[in-house]
């Protein structure tokens, strides 16, 4: 092949694959999988998001949030409060999640949580407590499978009973690989998989992808799809 054809194939392969990738990126921010019964769209927050204008939100067919609440054992997101009111403002089922640390006990975590949402207005209409488990962003601590177990299950125990439901796991697969935690723990799951259905059964929600554009958010969120 002479030397201009392997130029023009060259960047007629690049041209190709910029295309590609750029239909990609308009494309993914925009898409919402089809909804089966008693589906509903929906994100999950934190202040990374943001300012939120949840009126906005609303008006995108958004449905459902988890909103974080705590981190640890004294750590409350900054914009917890005025996610939690602004969503319950634009009619929005809201729900409050904590991201589970390994350096705190069981018990200072949940009664932390359950203090924090309390205060910020109990909602007995809310959607059950989730509890974020990753060690992507944990303290450096590794304890041993039965001291997690322990700790994770007192304070299951404290905030199933303040909630009156039972909580909500989002496992990250770092944390499954490592504590088994699907093994020993029956609970509905919050379960990532990209772009794809959940292929297990008892999941409560499926987190769809991290990069969708809902009105009233700048830049991406999480969406999520709950039944």
């Amino acid at each position: 092949m002479s030397r201009p054809w392997r130029r023009r194939l060259v960047i007629g392969l690049v041209l190709t694959l910029a295309a590609a990738w750029l239909g990609w990126y308009r494309w993914l921010p925009e898409y919402r999988p089809s909804l089966r019964a008693g589906e509903r769209y929906g994100i999950d927050v934190a202040h990374h998001q943001g300012t939120i204008d949840w009126q906005r939100v609303a008006s995108d067919g958004i449905a459902v949030a988890y909103i974080k609440a705590t981190e640890g054992g004294d750590l409350i997101d900054p914009s917890f409060i005025a996610n939690w009111r602004g969503a319950d403002a634009a009619g929005i089922v809201r729900g409050a999640y904590h991201f589970f640390t390994l350096c705190r006990t069981g018990v200072d975590q949940a009664r932390f949580f359950v203090d924090t949402v309390n205060g910020a207005g109990a909602d007995p209409s809310a959607m059950a407590p989730a509890v974020d488990l990753e060690l992507a962003g944990n303290c450096g601590k590794r304890p041993t499978g039965a001291a997690l177990r322990a700790e994770l299950t007192a304070y299951l125990k404290l905030v199933e009973a303040a909630a009156g439901k039972s909580a909500v796991l989002y496992i990250g697969r770092d944390f499954e690989a490592r504590y088994h935690v699907r093994r020993w723990l029956t609970r509905y799951q919050w379960r990532p998989r990209f772009l794809r259905r959940p292929d297990v059964d008892g999941w409560y929600v499926w987190q769809v992808d991290g990069l969708a554009h809902v009105k009233g958010i700048k830049g991406p969120v999480d969406l999520d799809v709950f039944r």
